[in-house]
This record gives structure tokens, C-alpha cells and sequence, in this order.
């Protein structure tokens, strides 16, 4: 009966973190033993190689153990790292993600940051730009927020600013930091410096890891530039050269995996990080002296709903279950006709229906075809050139706080932190690399 591989790696004398070789036949395979997962078969060790990847080696009674190197020994910080009164102090409020972690360079496993002191351990980078404090808000993932938790990051905020922080910096998870960067950007007001959004598309034990480029750019961003608005920091391009600032409300995550993977939508970033400097190329908010606003709720009961072919009123009626509705239409912002008889019926209930678009890049237009005429008809609440998941934030910080729905129709439809214009750039996607 072959012996475990976990015997047979201990009587070889190798230990989590250390760097093996294994031979089997021909093949060699080298790098440092990391921790076995939940997916892993008995036969199986985890290797991360000097490329960064992690690979799955089979291990049976004719591979040969090699012990090449220890595990690099390198203690955690234990003491507080002291603050310097030349230095602005910078907020940093955890949530999750793959932006906030750290490496064991021990077993080379990734752990998520709990205080200031993890994040030196990180990436010390930030600690020559500002004094930093950091906590944990939440450690979850960014899927599973919701706008509860946006309204408890905002009140986080005024909070940091009101202890003397020049800027707040909030790691998030990718997945959802659209919502909450345009759900901050309605929920605070009167903004004493920046609040930035920050996320990292690839972790930080892969040798591709966009999170500390990012991590220190929004730092940069929170601790040196005038301006007083939510932002979102992320790669501007597929090196590591410039990170760009995307203004809160128009900032979209348009792909899966690339680094650059946020751009701005229906208009030009804020400006851009580029080595040491931050550099602010168009209009933007100025700090105000003194607190800053936090709106006293948030509706919990707003539904984003895509239009598609076959979408019939009985299915609208059920997804319209609390008092706001917010549609991507097709092309302009249209339904298809078997779900406009709904519109009657749900407008009676008083839910608030909006229309954004799917085609994200323009305005929705219901002046145009007799279609967008009859929802208009209808009481639609057209959302110009918001961005869905911008429009759904905000329908949730109107509903959450409006007297009653003709005032949160009437909060919708004016420009509260630049997410609507009066004429569209004529701007678009720009091509993939």
C-alpha cells in the first residue's frame, strides 16, 4: 500500500513553504510546497513555480523527493508602525476582495490583511506616501453586499474623515465595485477630500498581480489629490505605467480578467497615476472644509431586470416586487410590447420604473419610436446616459430617503455627482489590445 504523500514528504525532510524537486522518470517538476486544497486528490501536491502559477503534481512510490531550499523565514509585524506629522493620514476600509491580502512567503498562500500593520507587510510602498490606519469592514465576498453594507461604508467614511483622514481608500472586490462606487457617490455629500475605490484583478501571489500597482496608486490618489469626489482606481492599460482614476458613476468593469478591465463610460477619466504623480485632466470636485453628509437610509427593494426577447408583463409584475424598478432596455431603452400592458398596473402601486440601456455607451431616447412614446405614456422615468448599475444605486438612495416617490422621481432626474450629462461625448468602447 503506497504511503501518504504527506509521509513521504515529511521522512524527506520537506515542510509546507520549503522549495522540492520531484522526478518521476524524465519529468521534473520544481517549486515550494504549498497547502493542499479542498479539490486536491490524495496523490496530488500543490507546487508554485518560480513563474508564480500553481500546479498539481502527481506524486507516486517512484518520484523522487528532493529537498533544493527552507521555507525564507520572514517574521509578520509585530510592533505599530508610528506616524510622522509630515505626512497626511490616508483611511483604508476593508471589505474583501483580492486587493486587500498578503503573501505567506513561507507556504506562498495568500491571506487577507486585517490591520495597517498586515498591509506594510504587503506592500510597505504606502507607508512612504501617508499614515495610514486600516480596518476591516467586512470580509466578504463582492457579490454577496449589499446596499445595507453601502450604507455602513459610507457611514465609515464620515467617520475617518471626521478622525483627520486627508482621503479614504476602500479595497473591493472587482465583481460589484461599480455599485458601490456610484452608491458612495450618492450616499455621501459634502466631501472634505477623496474616497477611492480600489480593486485588483489578479492576486497577490501571481507574478502578474495588479493589487499592489493599484493599492499604492489609490493611496497616492487619497493623500495628494484635490479633489473630493468617489473614484475608482484601476489599471488604465495592460502594463503597470498608469493607473487611471474613474469617476465613480462611470465606472464599468467591461471584462472578466484583464487588468485594465474598468473604463469610464459616457465620459473621459477623472486623470491618471503615473509613477509618483497624480495628474487630473478633466472638470472635477473640489474639497469642501468641514464634515461631510451621509444620506440616512437606503432602499432595499429595488430590482435591475435586463430586457429580452419574450419578457411579458406577468414576469415584469413579479421581478417589480418592492417600490423600484430599473430596466436595461434594448437600443434606445425600449421593452417588448407583451410587457408595456404592466406598466399601468405597476405605476398604480407606485413603483418607480426607470430605463437605462444595454448598449451602455449613449443615452436612452423614448422620443424617437412610438415604443419609448408609450412607456413615457406610461410614467417611465428615463435615466439618459446613467449607467445601469449607476441608475439602480441611485434609485436606491432616492427611494431610501425621498418624502414620497414624486420627490425620488424628482432626485433621479437631476445630476447629483456628474453621473448625467446634457449631450453624450460621442465616445466608445476602446478596442481591446
Amino acid at each position: 500500500m503506497a504511503r501518504p504523500i504527506a509521509e513521504r514528504f515529511a521522512a524527506a525532510g520537506v515542510h509546507l513553504g520549503d522549495t522540492v524537486r520531484l522526478v518521476h522518470g524524465d519529468r521534473v517538476d520544481e517549486g515550494v510546497l504549498m497547502p493542499r486544497h479542498a479539490f486536491s486528490t490524495a496523490d496530488v501536491a500543490i507546487l508554485k513555480l518560480k513563474s508564480g502559477y500553481n500546479v498539481g503534481v502527481r506524486v507516486d512510490e517512484e518520484t523522487a523527493i528532493e529537498l533544493v531550499r527552507r521555507a525564507e523565514q520572514r517574521p509578520r509585524p509585530s510592533r505599530p508602525i508610528q506616524a510622522q506629522s509630515s505626512k497626511p493620514t490616508v483611511a483604508i476600509l476593508g471589505t474583501g476582495g483580492t486587493i486587500a491580502s498578503y503573501v505567506d512567503y513561507r507556504t506562498g498562500a495568500v491571506h487577507p490583511a486585517a490591520s495597517a500593520e498586515e498591509l506594510a507587510y504587503a506592500t510597505p510602498e504606502i507607508f512612504e506616501i501617508a499614515n495610514v490606519r486600516a480596518e476591516v469592514v467586512y470580509q466578504v465576498f463582492s457579490e454577496d453586499l449589499t446596499p445595507k453594507n453601502w450604507l455602513e461604508l459610507a457611514r465609515r467614511t464620515k467617520t475617518a474623515f471626521d478622525q483627520g483622514a486627508r482621503g479614504v481608500v476602500i479595497p473591493h472586490g472587482t465583481d460589484t465595485l461599480g455599485f458601490t462606487a456610484a452608491a458612495l457617490s450618492f450616499l455621501l455629500k459634502d466631501l472634505p477630500g477623496p474616497v477611492v475605490v480600489v480593486g485588483a484583478q489578479r492576486s497577490s501571489d501571481r507574478p502578474s498581480s495588479d493589487a499592489a500597482t493599484n493599492l499604492v496608486a489609490a493611496c497616492r490618489i487619497a493623500a495628494e489629490a484635490p479633489l473630493a469626489e468617489v473614484v475608482v482606481a484601476m489599471h488604465a492599460g495592460p502594463d503597470d505605467t498608469r493607473i487611471a482614476i474613474h469617476r465613480g458613476v462611470r465606472a464599468r468593469k467591461n471584462h472578466s480578467s484583464r487588468r485594465d478591465a474598468f473604463e469610464s463610460v459616457n465620459a473621459r477619466p477623472l486623470g491618471h497615476v503615473e509613477g509618483d504623480r497624480v495628474v487630473l485632466t478633466e472638470p472635477h470636485r473640489a474639497p469642501k472644509p468641514g464634515s461631510c453628509r451621509v444620506a440616512n437610509n437606503v432602499a432595499h427593494d429595488v430590482v435591475l431586470l435586463h430586457s429580452y426577447p419574450g419578457l411579458d408583463g406577468a414576469t415584469l409584475e413579479r421581478a417589480a416586487n418592492g417600490r423600484g424598478l430599473v430596466v436595461a432596455g434594448t437600443g434606445l431603452g425600449h421593452l417588448p410590447h407583451a410587457a408595456l400592458d404592466a406598466l399601468e398596473a405597476l405605476r398604480k402601486r407606485g413603483v418607480v420604473v426607470v430605463m437605462t440601456t444595454q448598449c451602455l455607451w449613449g443615452r436612452t431616447d423614448l422620443n424617437v419610436y412610438s415604443t419609448g412614446r408609450d412607456l413615457l405614456r406610461a410614467g417611465v422615468v428615463p435615466a439618459d446616459d446613467m449607467l445601469p448599475e449607476t441608475a439602480f444605486a441611485k434609485l436606491c438612495w432616492a427611494l431610501g430617503n425621498a418624502t414620497d416617490r414624486d420627490q425620488a422621481i424628482e432626485w433621479f432626474t437631476k445630476d447629483q455627482a456628474g453621473e448625467l450629462s446634457q449631450r453624450t461625448l460621442l465616445l466608445e468602447a476602446p478596442p481591446l489590445e
